[in-house]
């Protein structure tokens, strides 16, 4: 049996009318939100990725109330595109539905720098973090061309501008990637945290040693303490090291309190990784130890020697010479 087929300027007509609604399909969801201060940080429920949140300020939130038992209506205006919102607030947090109208203007700008297949998604990202065509450009003049949507999208998010790269390259890194420009601001590696480190004689780090700094947390403040604690010089592999295995300043000066005058760092790193605290050099020193060293307490602690262990040996001694 021979299928009808549908007349040509029929189906082009259908055609037509699906494409035209698909593309005039709005991108809509649900948020949810916690006021702040100066801001709302809200949690929006996304069509692919799940969730996702961020950060706003009130300043770019056309409209907002907040107040408790209000419903309320407000925007946020960019130029990729507008996000409505509707909902309720009550008990200091609100919740609601959103949607999404994208900007023409801004997809025919960026197509001329390259970016031809934005889906609706991307482009209501673009608009969440504020990436503008004039950024685009910006990060091109700097060097940074064609950058593929997913890096754009966290250059966006973590706020890779053009003055934290120019700052960056002022500070003597002038030859960073992408990926690294975004770890600095994940990290907060900044200028002045490298020019801190610089005055206290740590210059020219490598970048990675850079963002190992502000991972655990060797600031300027951390290195004037240690280097005033009579542990001689300390590189910077040293101060990480500290850092890592918890030796603080706080931690030193109670093992010196406890009669060891010049504690090496090799020492005190190995004091904290075998669980030698200075209750436990009280404890063997209380059952018979009072001249042990930190060599000897180390060696203790691996073999799970305790004051009580130590204390029945000595009984068991005595009841043998009875």
């Amino acid at each position: 049996m021979r299928t009808p087929r549908m007349p040509y300027p029929l189906f082009a007509a259908v055609l037509l009318w699906t494409v035209s609604a698909l593309a005039a399909a709005p991108y809509t969801g649900t948020w949810t939100a916690r006021p702040l201060e100066d801001g709302l940080m809200m949690n929006f429920q996304v069509k692919e990725n799940g969730q996702m949140g961020l950060t706003l300020p009130r300043s770019a939130l056309q409209g907002l109330n907040t107040a408790d038992g209000s419903d309320t209506k407000f925007q946020l205006v960019r130029e990729a595109g507008t996000v409505s919102f509707e909902g309720r607030f009550a008990n200091s947090e609100g919740a609601g539905h959103y949607q999404f109208e994208p900007n023409a203007t801004w997809r025919q700008e960026m197509a001329k720098l390259g970016y031809t297949e934005v889906t609706l998604e991307e482009q209501f990202h673009f608009a969440l973090f504020d990436m503008t065509p004039a950024r685009v450009k910006a990060l091109a003049e700097l060097g940074y061309t064609k950058i593929p949507h997913d890096e754009l999208l966290q250059v966006a998010i973590f706020q890779v501008t053009p003055e934290h790269i120019r700052a960056m390259k002022a500070a003597g890194y002038d030859k960073l990637t992408l990926e690294e420009l975004i770890q600095s601001r994940i990290h907060k590696v900044t200028p002045e945290h490298v020019r801190e480190l610089a005055e206290l004689g740590l210059r020219k780090l490598d970048f990675d040693d850079l963002v190992a700094t502000r991972i655990h947390g060797v600031t300027a403040q951390f290195i004037r303490e240690a280097k005033g604690l009579g542990l001689g010089e300390l590189s910077l592999e040293n101060l990480v090291a500290m850092r890592i295995h918890g030796v603080t300043p706080d931690f030193i000066r109670e093992v010196k309190g406890l009669g060891f005058a010049r504690p090496t760092l090799d020492e005190l790193v190995s004091m904290r990784i075998h669980g030698v605290t200075p209750a436990y050099v009280r404890e063997i020193r209380e059952a018979g130890y009072p001249n042990v060293t930190i060599e000897q307490l180390v060696q203790m602690r691996i073999h799970a020697i305790d004051g009580s262990y130590v204390r029945s040996l000595s009984r068991n001694k005595n009841a043998s010479k009875q």
